[in-house]
């Protein structure tokens, strides 16, 4: 048992990147982390020795998004207009910065099964199977869904038809959250 918690614990920063990307705001994505945690703690005995844990917890994590989403739509949520709109007496001056803002909002327009599959596929590098598993849909389905996201994002960002090496705001928008550079957006293309 110590040994599943410390595998739990391994998948942490996957789970608070994704949650992070899904909500954009920390601390809910913090909050969406711990709800995902408990509820797998308490239901760790119906996972099942030897199957694909990331998928298991990122799958508890969806979940638990979907359950806030359409509670949210039930009770209405209120927003407060400080709190939408980023201070503007210091504009971004730095490109990268203002593509991955770009990035960030043309993700906030896709629909939700594209941006879900993009952020998994793209953002986590999970291959197709491990996303089709957490997100209990079919693998052709992830690829229609990512190659008509990848395709509005590009569209979304003026960026018409690009190659790989042209996909630095992806690259930047992963940095952004992971901190990690070494894996890249073109890999989830060869899976």
């Amino acid at each position: 048992m110590p040994d599943l918690h410390q595998r739990i614990g391994a998948e942490l920063p996957g789970l608070r990147r994704y949650a992070r990307a899904l909500v954009r705001d920390v601390v809910e994505a913090d909050d969406l982390v711990q709800e995902c945690l408990t509820r797998a703690l308490a239901k760790l005995h119906l996972w099942r020795d030897g199957t694909n844990l990331r998928a298991w917890l990122f799958t508890i994590l969806h979940n638990q998004y979907v359950n806030r989403v359409r509670r949210g739509i039930r009770t209405g949520i209120t927003v407060e207009l400080d709190d939408t709109w980023p201070p503007l007496s210091r504009p971004a001056t730095q490109e990268k910065r203002l593509e991955l803002r770009d990035l960030d909002r043309a993700l906030g327009q896709l629909p939700a099964e594209q941006r879900t599959v993009i952020l998994l596929v793209g953002l986590e590098g999970m291959p197709y199977c491990d996303a089709a598993a957490a997100l209990g849909i079919p693998i052709g389905t992830v690829r229609s869904r990512l190659s008509r996201g990848r395709t509005a994002l590009r569209a979304l960002m003026g960026l018409g038809h690009i190659r790989r090496d042209e996909i630095a705001a992806s690259d930047v928008y992963r940095r952004s959250y992971s901190g990690d550079a070494n894996r890249q957006l073109a890999a989830a293309d060869a899976r």
